[in-house]
């Protein structure tokens, strides 16, 4: 058993599944109507035939300026930003992590870490120190800065639907973001599947919206394990969350976004990890004794 390495891998969206949405309470903390935003400006635009990232990414960068809502927004002050949500991740975390971390050493088949793949802003959810001290990789829209004002201007990533699950690959064959970013097409590199470094199999997905629709449906067909996230507090949400994520079988199952040892999420997340340690265990045993 001593041989026993394998790596697992949760995988967290990052907005309304582990904090509420970091560009709404940007939007709030610069006076901007949260709902007139989303609601009307960005699916004015949608409805125009901007794709729904680009979109609100276009209005957000239209208002940075000195005389505009979001100022003189640049990378750093977004990252500074993203350092003030930390007392707003929702209950039970970073503790989650800990424990995951403690079940798997304990089960000794190995490691598990920790990734966001998410639509908000990359340099937000970097400004996070729970982020920085617990995340593997951190995959986000990316903007880059004007080089004679220094103010963000243009969208150098934007992550889709469908651009998600490109990550999970990435993730999936050990390609290190910094190189991906590099090379983008490293992702098409083939890899045996024997020889990639975390296996769909090892693999859980944890996210709340139509944006993880494409994730949740491909670790179900790849034998992962895929959670969804809702807000009780919302009707809508509810419904929609039975709707698009449990009717189709595209989860187990679908939770408040709360991770402590007492609540239902937190509780399924690690009992999950657990029984995947538990195969693992059983598979290399197994394993042995066929030699």
């Amino acid at each position: 058993m001593s041989s026993l390495h394998e790596t697992l891998a949760v995988v967290f969206d990052f907005d309304d599944t582990l904090l509420p949405d970091s560009t709404t309470q940007l939007l709030r903390r610069h006076n901007i109507d949260p709902k007139k935003f989303w609601t009307k400006d960005v699916r004015a635009l949608i409805r125009s035939g901007f794709d729904p990232s680009l979109a609100w990414l276009k209005l957000l960068i239209d208002n940075v300026g000195h005389d505009k809502p979001l100022g003189a927004l640049t990378k750093k002050s977004l990252r500074e930003f993203g350092g003030t949500l930390d007392a707003g991740f929702y209950q039970g975390i970073p503790e989650l992590f800990d424990d995951l971390r403690a079940l798997v050493k304990k089960s000794k088949v190995g490691e598990i870490e920790f990734y966001i793949v998410s639509g908000g802003l990359q340099d937000i959810v970097e400004g996070s120190k729970i982020v920085r001290k617990y995340f593997s990789g951190i995959y986000a829209c990316d903007l880059g800065e004007d080089d004679s004002t220094g103010l963000v201007r243009h969208v150098k990533r934007c992550v889709t639907f469908t651009e998600k699950t490109k990550y999970l690959f990435e993730i999936n064959k050990g390609i290190e973001p910094k190189k991906a970013r590099q090379n983008p097409y490293l992702v098409n590199k083939n890899v045996e599947i024997s020889k990639r470094r975390i296996h769909f199999k090892n693999m859980f997905y944890v996210g709340d919206g139509l944006t993880d629709i494409p994730c949740f449906s491909l670790l179900k067909k790849l034998s992962g394990t895929a959670f969804g996230v809702f807000d009780p507090a919302q009707s809508k949400s509810a419904r929609r969350a039975l709707a698009e994520f449990l009717k189709p079988d595209r989860v187990i199952s679908v939770h408040a976004p709360r991770y402590g040892r007492n609540d239902e999420l937190g509780s399924l997340l690690r009992a999950a990890v657990g029984a995947r340690c538990a195969q693992l265990k059983v598979a290399a045993k197994q394993a042995e004794q066929s030699l």
